[in-house]
């Protein structure tokens, strides 16, 4: 409302602005009519300087005026979270959610409200924002120390997996004004432009504080999809890098599988990441969403194409070739993060072949699967395992593929040992492992037991692959995925 309201004053200051040139052309050649025959060039001179003038300065506030009506119109259009929510389920784009979605729907229109309230105060402006880099602001503080916190807490959103966590987060961020510093990114490839940009900084005292200068530069509300630490690293430096981001002002809305206190839970130098789940706690308010309902599995469940036994792998590359089409795949390499590189078997027109091993047997991270699937729309896999004690870090690594494929909204092909929900029968919690008996259990189970793998983060994660897997061979996901599919991709670097 404020740029309308600043777009209108513009309006009018123009309309009166031309009625003063106008009238002061007039004047100018009205007074020097009488004495037109003494000095004509200079007259004629003095009235085309200010026309031009004054054309120059119309021009000026008309191309502010307009850009301005643009935002203003782009923004009209935005309701916010709660009553867009509830056009989607009139508009059937949605099914009508539990009541864990609507509390939790109100409680991101109500941050909405609090941001919209708090705009200036919070600088969410980007136009309005300080020029200063991240790097010269970390300089002037060295010299005029400052905090900027926000007067306004963000929100850490938990539950189950498929509860609408992340589809709730993105409504909310798309209903944000268009001209506010706002990011919206998923914690794996936040963490990676993290560790890059340290590498950047080496030379100063603290280059935290400076890469938490330049993200807070560019974004205020920070909404943070799949909150997880698995990684010492990013244990380790989560603290001070967010003790630095919230005395810039940041607000942060995330999702995650796992309450604040369970993040890390179980993980090396624990004790030093523990100040982090205070500070989480008190710069957002926590919210479970504690619905059981997976609404991922509520589309039309179609084999896709997931095909079960290695009898399937010839089938799996003729699909692959359908795919592609008079294009011959071949080697590809696909650029990653600080000069690395991933090695592609075979790829050709946004399709990529690996067999299982070539991906999740190496050692191979998030940083590999973002570049990969930045270049790349579709995944063949073949040869996915039944996981257990004996490749614990392969199902590791499969989890990370498929969140950031799920991320990118890529297309999946693959064969397998087994259904998706079987993949992972042998990963248990330190818990569910409590309830198994050993003496009462038959010789077959005693077997399987033997290969049981104890992990609590593959323990909690496996529920969301599942869930996942399931979505992307659903026919919904697949039919939004080929209306999406003319999004031309970055071309991978062929390796001959």
């Amino acid at each position: 409302m404020r740029n309308l309201a600043r777009s209108v004053r513009q309006i009018r200051s123009l309309s009166r602005i031309s009625e003063e040139v106008s009238s002061s052309q007039k004047s100018l050649i009205r007074k020097n009519s009488s004495n037109y025959c003494l000095d004509k060039s200079i007259n004629a001179s003095q009235i085309a300087r200010k026309s031009n003038q004054n054309l120059i300065f119309l021009r000026a506030l008309s191309t502010t005026a307009a850009s301005d009506s643009i935002k203003v119109h782009s923004d009209f259009e935005k309701v916010g979270p709660l009553i867009e929510y509830e056009r989607r389920i009139a508009s059937g784009e949605l099914v009508e959610g539990d009541h864990f979605q609507v509390d939790t729907i109100q409680l991101l229109h109500r941050l909405y409200e609090q941001l919209i309230e708090n705009e200036e105060e919070c600088q969410l402006d980007r136009y309005n924002s300080s020029k200063i880099s991240g790097r010269s602001r970390w300089l002037w503080t060295r010299f005029m120390p400052q905090s900027n916190y926000s007067p306004v807490k963000g929100l850490y959103l938990y539950g189950g997996v498929g509860t609408g966590k992340t589809m709730l987060m993105d409504l909310f961020y798309e209903q944000l004004p268009t001209n506010w510093r706002k990011k919206r990114i998923h914690f794996h490839d936040f963490m990676l432009n993290v560790h890059s940009h340290l590498q950047m900084h080496r030379g100063v005292s603290d280059p935290l504080e400076v890469v938490a200068a330049e993200i807070s530069d560019e974004s205020i509300i920070l909404c943070l999809d799949e909150f997880m630490v698995t990684d010492v690293a990013d244990a380790l430096i989560l603290n001070r890098l967010f003790r630095h981001l919230f005395s810039k002002g940041i607000i942060l809305v995330s999702t995650s599988n796992r309450a604040p206190d369970n993040l890390y839970e179980g993980g090396l130098q624990r004790d030093l990441f523990m100040p982090f789940i205070a500070t989480l706690k008190e710069k957002c308010v926590v919210h479970e969403i504690g619905s059981s309902t997976d609404y991922r599995k509520m589309g039309s469940a179609e084999q896709g194409y997931y095909f079960v036994g290695s009898k399937y792998n010839q089938l799996l590359k003729q699909k692959f070739l359908e795919l592609i089409g008079h294009e011959t795949p071949k080697p590809q390499i696909v650029e990653v993060v600080m000069g690395r590189q991933l090695q592609v078997p075979l790829g050709v027109n946004g399709c990529a072949y690996f067999e299982f091993e070539d991906l999740c047997d190496r050692p191979l991270g998030a940083a590999d699967y973002f570049g990969l699937f930045k270049r790349f729309h579709t995944l063949a896999l073949e040869g996915i395992p039944k996981f257990g004690i004996y490749n614990r870090t392969a199902a590791h690594r499969f989890i990370t593929l498929v969140d950031v494929m799920y991320e990118s909204k890529g297309r999946l092909l693959c064969t397998a040992d087994c259904p998706p929900i079987e993949l992972f029968e042998h990963i248990v919690t330190v818990s569910d492992a409590q309830k198994f008996s050993p003496r009462s259990s038959s010789r077959s189970q005693r077997k399987d037991e033997m290969d049981l793998c104890v992990d609590n983060e593959l323990g909690f994660a496996k529920d969301r692959t599942i869930s996942r897997l399931t979505e992307l061979n659903s026919r919904e996901y697949l039919e939004h995925f080929e209306a999406n599919l003319q999004k031309p991709l970055p071309q991978a670097v062929d390796s001959n």
